[in-house]
């Protein structure tokens, strides 16, 4: 499967993504913990059908040490016990702030508040960020049919 479109050789999209990578750091940077975002940027991924983040995102997290077991069951995290509740709080937000068009009125109070318990104004603030920037590049990826598999741990960071 080739991409309908090359990221590094279009100069309209180069212009872009410099910034766009740039806003990748500065999340992972933050100080959500990285095992929450590596979780949350999977989940996002396996929602939207972004196989080319689910296949970085899965061997980023390997990679950093995060286990089989957790990796596997995300798609199925509020049946599985693998995960804190601080995790379970963030994959409840990452799932309703990527399903916004499937629930009227976005974010439910109780899912926000839920996330408020495990992490800080700094912390939430991050997630917020990850959700939005996951959905945009998820969407970028599948508009443009970017293939998965040849990525490498580390790849991009």
């Amino acid at each position: 499967m080739d991409a309908r479109l090359d990221y590094f050789a279009n100069a309209t999209v180069g212009k872009s993504f410099k910034h766009i990578m740039a806003a990748g750091r500065s999340i992972k940077e933050s100080p959500l913990p990285p095992a929450t975002q590596e979780l949350v940027a999977l989940r996002i991924s396996q929602i939207n059908g972004c196989a080319v983040c689910v296949d970085m995102h899965t061997k980023d997290a390997a990679a950093a040490g995060e286990s089989a077991v957790r990796l596997n069951l995300v798609a199925v995290w509020r049946e599985a016990t693998v995960y804190t509740e601080a995790e379970r709080a963030a994959l409840a937000l990452a799932e309703a702030g990527t399903r916004v068009a499937d629930a009227a009125g976005g974010v439910a109070d109780d899912v926000w508040a839920r996330a408020a318990e495990h992490f800080d104004g700094d912390q939430i603030a991050a997630l917020v960020l990850l959700v939005s920037f996951m959905n945009m590049v998820n969407r970028l990826n599948v508009i443009t049919q970017q293939p998965a598999g040849s990525y490498e741990a580390g790849q991009f960071h």
